[in-house]
This record gives structure tokens, C-alpha cells and sequence, in this order.
């Protein structure tokens, strides 16, 4: 049984879907945003595909992400989610949730910006240590203090992540009232868009 949906309005689903044309919808945004979550239900609604970029590394790899970062280090591990979201941005449309620092790589942010439409979920440090805090699986927070280095990855990918075409503000509210936050805010991409020529 699928959870219920809030009933968007058909012109604004409609709307968003132009918007996004044959591009992919990339969600960007800090460990416990809730990209993955939120991407999923923002698929559903758009009835298109959707794809977690963690998720297909592992499976290519065979490894999960800790074992990645263990294995190989940081920067292997960014050079192989470069290459694996550079791929899955080839077709489309789809919605794609990204890992936190994907969108850190040069490289990737211009290949997202220039072939997608990205969101980027903003949380506040207190929303995202309250979901990070409660599994012991993500390879960056396993420091002395984590939640300072969350403070400070915060700190360093914000001004970044504000480069995505759009921000939508991830908070505890309803995961469907976040996504239909989001569609709305691609939909309006499509009135500026027509508004633009006579300007």
C-alpha cells in the first residue's frame, strides 16, 4: 500500500513535468536532508522513475559506501560517484538523489547544473543531527565530535549547494508536504520561463 499523496493540483504537476523535459531532477543537499526519501515520493507524483546515486554505486562496486571509504579512500570513492552520476544524467527523466559531497565535485556540479534541474533540500543543524544521529553508518561523522564536523561540512557546502536551480526548505513536516513543496517550486520555473521573453 502506497501512502497517501497530498492532492496537488494537476496544472502544477503538469507544469513541473515541462520544466523538466527529457532532463533528470537531481536532489542535492546534506547527509539527513532527507533527498532520498523525499526524491522517492517527488517521483511518484511525477510518475517517473527514480534512482538513489549511493545506491546504484553499490550496486556497480558490489561494496557499500563505508566499505568504499575504507577501502579506497575519499577521493576514489568521489571519483567513482562522478563517473556513475555522469551516466545516470545520460537519459531521463528521473528524479536522482545525490550523496552529500556529489555536488562538492567540480566536475559533477556542471555536469548536474548544465544536464539537470537541480534541487537543493536546506535543513537546519539541529533537523539534520537529529536523523543523522540515530544510525552509525556515515563515513564522514566518524570523528572525535560529529556533530561539529556536521557543523563544519555545513558550514563549507552551503554557499555550493545555493548554486542548485532551486532550494526547498527540508524540515519535520510531512515528507509529502516537502515534496509538494518542491513540485510547486519547479512549477514556477515554467511561468518565469514564459514571462521571460516579453521583459
Amino acid at each position: 500500500m502506497t501512502e497517501p499523496q497530498p492532492s496537488l493540483p494537476e496544472q502544477e504537476i503538469a507544469s513541473a513535468r515541462r520544466v523538466l523535459g527529457r532532463r533528470n531532477l537531481v536532489f542535492v543537499g546534506l547527509m539527513g536532508a532527507g533527498k532520498s526519501a523525499i526524491g522517492r515520493i517527488v517521483a511518484q507524483m511525477l510518475d517517473i522513475p527514480f534512482v538513489d546515486s549511493d545506491h546504484e554505486i553499490e550496486r556497480v562496486s558490489r561494496m557499500s559506501i563505508p566499505e568504499l571509504f575504507e577501502a579506497y579512500g575519499e577521493a576514489e570513492f568521489r571519483a567513482l560517484e562522478a563517473r556513475v552520476i555522469k551516466r545516470l544524467l545520460r537519459t531521463g527523466p528521473r528524479v536522482l538523489s545525490t550523496g552529500g559531497g556529489a555536488f562538492m565535485n567540480d566536475a559533477t556540479r556542471a555536469t548536474v547544473l548544465a544536464s539537470g534541474l537541480s534541487v537543493w533540500l536546506k535543513a537546519d543543524l539541529e533537523v539534520l543531527w537529529t536523523r543523522v544521529s540515530k544510525r552509525d553508518s556515515r563515513p564522514l561523522l566518524k570523528t572525535a565530535n560529529p556533530k561539529q564536523t556536521l557543523a563544519s561540512l555545513l558550514e563549507q557546502r552551503y554557499p555550493v549547494y545555493a548554486e542548485a536551480d532551486v532550494t526547498v526548505q527540508s524540515r519535520d513536516d510531512p515528507k509529502e508536504t516537502i515534496a509538494a513543496e518542491a513540485i510547486a517550486a519547479i512549477a514556477r520555473l515554467d511561468g518565469e520561463r514564459k514571462k521571460a521573453p516579453s521583459q
